[in-house]
């Protein structure tokens, strides 16, 4: 149990990456004053909790509503999930792609901290993909859906002192730790599209 909830923390905080948000909250927030800048820490990691927490009810029903099979589901949110990893360590990094999407300083809360910041496509697909109905016990799905929890609630606490973590840090710091939650990434990604393929092929047989 310890190490399956260990898995599941480090692959969350890998996705939601909350190092790599500071850079795009201070720059999405840099009009603001202290008091604007906390209040829009903590609504935007409550409207991303709850839009993770969407995907984590109603994510699978709309996939299997599409008649998606299993297999294709763990292969094809593996491939989903490498990609976002390769785009993590090879890309330009997190919080200068994010910083490039910000047109408007007036609505920053939803777009882009919430969403694509906090819950990106990596950690929408990742949410899925650990609350798997064909996978997962109830208990189990409950569990991912507390540590999602616990590390959006980390991320509102290291937004809350961005301006404090960017400087002991540094936005370079920031971009290598990113760089590594992608590694650590790419492995879970690859895991979940090699159980895809071996459960298919036992199928086959």
């Amino acid at each position: 149990m310890a190490t399956e909830i260990l898995t599941k923390i480090l692959m969350l905080i890998a996705v939601i990456d909350p190092l790599g948000s500071v850079p795009v909250f201070l720059e999405a927030t840099k009009h603001f004053d202290q008091r604007h800048k906390r209040k829009i820490a903590k609504r935007a990691s409550f409207i991303a909790f709850g839009i993770l927490l969407f995907f984590i009810l109603v994510g699978q029903v709309i996939l299997e509503g599409m008649q998606v099979s299993l297999y294709a589901f763990e292969i094809s949110g593996g491939v989903i999930l490498f990609l976002f990893a390769l785009s993590m360590i090879f890309g330009e990094g997190k919080p200068e792609s994010e910083k490039h999407l910000i047109s408007d300083y007036k609505h920053v809360t939803v777009f882009p901290v919430a969403i694509p910041s906090i819950a990106s496509p990596g950690a929408i697909m990742a949410v899925v993909l650990l609350t798997d109905n064909h996978v997962y016990t109830i208990q189990q799905q409950a569990l991912t859906t507390f540590l999602v929890f616990l590390v959006v609630i980390l991320t509102m606490l290291i937004l809350l002192a961005a301006t404090h973590v960017q400087k002991r840090i540094g936005e370079y710091g920031i971009t290598v730790i990113s760089k590594i939650m992608g590694m650590i990434l790419a492995s879970y990604a690859v895991q979940s599209i090699l159980s895809g393929l071996k459960d298919f092929y036992m199928v086959l047989k």
